[in-house]
């Protein structure tokens, strides 16, 4: 009856083939991810009436430090050996295509981008640092969400063995026990919280504290992400309590969600507006 309920998951990875290029569902949906957020961000741009020029070099720096950040999040945080041990691998660190990409050095990279932005083009247009985050915590649930889905469709991100009727056998792994589909269960998260979250920014932003969303989504997400990995195969294990694994995963995410909490407070505490606060235009004095 077990193998009856269960579902087999043997999708190609590679959605086709243009002679000797290859176009991946994981690359298509994570350039979907960024696409999807930048006529996220223009809409934000347009209610709040923020100059939409400044749309494009904030998508190349979001852009460049996900990758950038998530590959080195990788490479440090889950084989420093390999990829810093010999020349081979080290090269390697400059080659993402070749897979292994870290969400929390994502989260790393993301936040330097969002302090190089607002240094550059923040006064001027009269936003902050948590004006951005809040905003940008929307797009990256969304695109989170794309992201996962394409770990489904490469077959990665798996979880233990389980006899839950929704466990699923990844046939091209090799292994015919079903597994927990951990990678939904992330997109099922992100998904989730992005629609509750863009509900409280059309609808209660007025009601909502500058740092707010923020720290909500810190603490949700990485909160979740950080249970999740009792169900994920630990890619590095660090240590057992029992028959129970810790991982690089519960390690990394945690710190997240408790610092989600502190900028949840100390946002309610400080009582700053979510919205724009531009200084009124003076008029000179005349001479």
């Amino acid at each position: 009856m077990l193998d009856i309920l269960t579902i087999h998951w043997n999708v190609d990875p590679v959605l086709l083939h243009l002679g000797p290029i290859s176009l991946r569902w994981y690359s298509l949906l994570f350039v979907s991810g960024f696409i999807f957020g930048w006529y996220m961000f223009r809409s934000f741009y347009r209610r709040e009436g923020v100059d939409e020029k400044l749309l494009d070099p904030f998508l190349y720096a979001m852009l460049i430090c996900v990758i950038v950040g998530a590959r080195l999040g990788h490479c440090i945080f889950y084989d420093p050996q390999y990829y810093f041990g010999s020349w081979q691998g080290f090269l390697e660190v400059f080659q993402p295509w070749k897979g292994g990409l870290a969400s929390h050095g994502g989260a790393i990279g993301i936040i330097i981008g969002i302090i190089w932005y607002v240094k550059k083009y923040g006064k001027k247009e009269g936003f902050d640092f948590f004006w951005i985050a809040d905003r940008l915590v929307l797009v990256v649930c969304f695109a989170g969400a794309c992201i996962r889905l394409g770990n489904f469709f490469n077959s990665e991100i798996i979880g233990y063995n389980t006899n839950l009727p929704w466990g699923i056998v990844f046939d091209r792994t090799g292994d015919p026990n079903p597994k927990h589909p951990t990678m939904l269960y992330e997109a099922f998260t992100y998904l989730t919280m992005g629609i509750v979250m863009m509900w409280l920014y059309r609808k209660k932003l007025d009601k909502l504290y500058s740092g707010e969303l923020f720290g909500i989504f810190l603490t949700f997400c990485f909160g979740v992400r950080g249970l999740l990995e009792f169900t994920k195969a630990p890619s590095v294990t660090l240590f057992t309590i029992g028959d129970v694994v810790i991982n690089m995963g519960h390690v990394l995410s945690f710190p997240f969600a408790i610092a989600g909490i502190a900028i949840w407070i100390w946002a309610v505490k400080r009582k700053k507006p979510a919205t724009i606060q531009r200084q009124p235009y003076r008029t000179p004095k005349k001479a």
